[in-house]
């Protein structure tokens, strides 16, 4: 993103990260422009924690991508601590499919 670090109190996204191409990446360059008080609230689908239903979700991904290049079975919160934030709160909206997660930088 082409702005300077730390210039947001807030960055939200919805249902982004299914389909960015390197989601870790997406992740660490919101870390770098949110200030170190500021937080980062996402909604975002992803895989599911029930067995079944993730292994679902990982055999109809190939597909999904193929269709709409959107990722069905991505693991957002470990991608979040990945890129160096610490999600906050976790709230299921559909199951653990849909989230809304608030994070903020592990600065």
């Amino acid at each position: 993103m082409d702005f300077p670090d730390y210039t947001f109190d807030y960055v939200v996204s919805t249902c982004v990260y299914c389909s960015v191409p390197n989601p870790v990446k997406g992740l660490r360059e919101i870390r770098r422009v949110v200030k170190p008080e500021g937080k980062v609230m996402m909604l975002e689908h992803m895989r599911g924690e029930n067995r079944f239903v993730g292994k679902a979700l990982d055999i109809i991904n190939p597909l999904s991508t193929f269709v709409s290049s959107v990722n069905v079975n991505r693991e957002t919160v470990k991608n979040i601590e990945k890129a160096g934030m610490i999600v906050e709160s976790e709230r299921y909206l559909m199951s653990s499919i849909m989230r809304e997660l608030i994070a903020f930088p592990n600065k």
